[in-house]
């Protein structure tokens, strides 16, 4: 099994917008943390490590195309 990489999300600006929404008001420090959990808490529904491992990487390589 491997990692969707393509857009795979129902109303993807939807989402966006609601992520943004919930960020408003908070702290740099609130954010991070809220980040943290929500990745907590997509990666225990993946459950995956093998499909985790692979998003790490695509994550970590991604930023790294960025700086």
């Amino acid at each position: 099994m491997s990692i969707t990489l393509i857009p795979n999300i129902a109303d993807p600006d939807g989402f966006y917008d609601e992520l943004l929404a919930a960020h408003d008001g908070l702290s740099k420090e609130e954010s991070d943390a809220l980040n943290a959990r929500l990745i907590l808490i997509l990666a225990n529904h993946v459950g995956d490590r093998e499909i985790l491992d692979q998003a790490l990487r695509a994550a970590q390589n991604s930023g790294m195309a960025a700086t």
